[in-house]
């Protein structure tokens, strides 16, 4: 039997992963052994039993709870524990998801070890050394025997750092297989859910690039507060970014933004979904805004996922309060920018994965 260890630092890791665990439990369970890893990078989302039974996916069988700390601390701390799971468990390969600290840690653990790596959303890149984000990509990509390919720039990427085309796998994107699952279970699990009176906006906002930086934070939250004088904007506040509006003074946040505390996956689907526009700093909105086809104002000066601009409903809006009125304006004057689901975003690519590691493992 396969032995797989699957690892996650925080939420975003568990949605991209769950889609594999479920194809495992689905295809492959007498064949493969998938062992969870849950590494505790991001405390603040302490995770209860309800959201892996949401994701409908077990339980982590080994939750580090090594909690938040600068990058070299955590990074450490994440790679002296996980070396004694992987030198307990002897794995045969070991996943990784996305570009957070655990993501490089335990890649670098077994790829010491003599383990196996995949990396899904291999090749994405931001072109930005200043974002840890990268510098985790980047490395991750070195270490991995499996390049899993979100979007076709990722193959451009790791051609270009030399990766053998072997190694490189275009599957699609494991976050829009999530995306597809929730949506088809949103009306069975509170069909009769209320909406706010639309139309509104959704916000997300948690990069410390962003919120720690106060001159940029108040130029981020000037533009918003004039755009929700238009048009409401809901907001579910990440602890990092509350703690730093409490330490300002909320920074003139109107009563047209509506604060919310972070929310559960579906829930906060069912809000983002109906929405005529989303901002965000996130990665994963970026591609989900563009399946759905919502314009997205993404409030960064680059991004790692350039097909959601190329192809999608995405536009770099910039941190800067003119940057953001003028792609505001923009939507207000268009009605949005329009575009189209990019290749392979369809649901399928978990199943894509676990066709690569059956046929190089000679799973039948």
């Amino acid at each position: 039997m396969l032995k797989i260890i699957l690892v996650a630092g925080a939420r975003p890791n568990f949605i991209k992963i769950a889609p594999i665990l479920r194809t495992i439990d689905r295809d492959y369970s007498i064949k493969i052994q998938s062992i969870i890893v849950h590494t505790g990078q991001h405390y603040d989302y302490e995770m209860s039993q309800t959201f892996f039974d949401n994701l409908e996916i077990k339980h982590p069988d080994y939750y580090l709870g090594v909690g938040s700390s600068s990058h070299a601390v955590q990074t450490a701390q994440i790679m002296l524990a996980f070396e004694e799971i992987c030198l307990k468990e002897r794995p045969d390969l070991v996943i990784v998801v996305g570009d957070v600290n655990s993501t490089v840690a335990c890649a670098l653990v077994a790829k010491k070890l003599g383990i196996r790596v995949a990396h899904v959303e291999a090749g994405l890149r931001s072109h930005d050394l200043t974002m840890p984000e990268e510098i985790n990509r980047m490395v991750t990509d070195v270490l991995s025997d499996f390049l899993f390919v979100s979007e076709r720039s990722g193959i451009i990427n790791l051609k270009k750092e030399g990766k053998p085309d072997s190694a490189i796998h275009f599957v699609g994107n494991v976050m829009v297989d999530t995306l597809y699952f929730e949506l088809a279970r949103l009306d069975m699990t509170d069909p009769k859910a209320q909406q706010p009176a639309e139309p509104f906006a959704v916000l997300t906002l948690h990069r410390p690039s962003n919120v720690d930086d106060e001159e940029k934070f108040r130029e981020i939250i000037r533009a918003l507060a004039i755009i929700a004088a238009e048009l409401p904007i809901y907001f579910p506040v990440h602890p990092r970014t509350r703690q730093r509006l409490e330490a300002m003074g909320s920074l003139g946040v109107t009563n047209n933004i509506h604060l919310l505390p972070p929310l559960p996956y579906q829930a906060f689907l069912r809000l983002w979904k109906d929405a005529v526009l989303v901002l965000t700093d996130s990665g994963g909105l970026q591609e989900e805004t563009t399946t759905l086809g919502i314009p997205c104002l993404t409030l960064r000066e680059n991004t790692e996922r350039p097909a959601t601009i190329e192809e999608g409903t995405n536009i770099l809006a910039g941190t800067t309060a003119s940057g953001i009125l003028a792609a505001y304006e923009s939507f207000k004057t268009s009605g949005g920018k329009r575009g189209r689901i990019p290749e392979l975003w369809d649901g399928k690519a978990a199943e894509r994965i676990l066709t690569v590691l059956a046929e190089h493992y000679a799973i039948r």
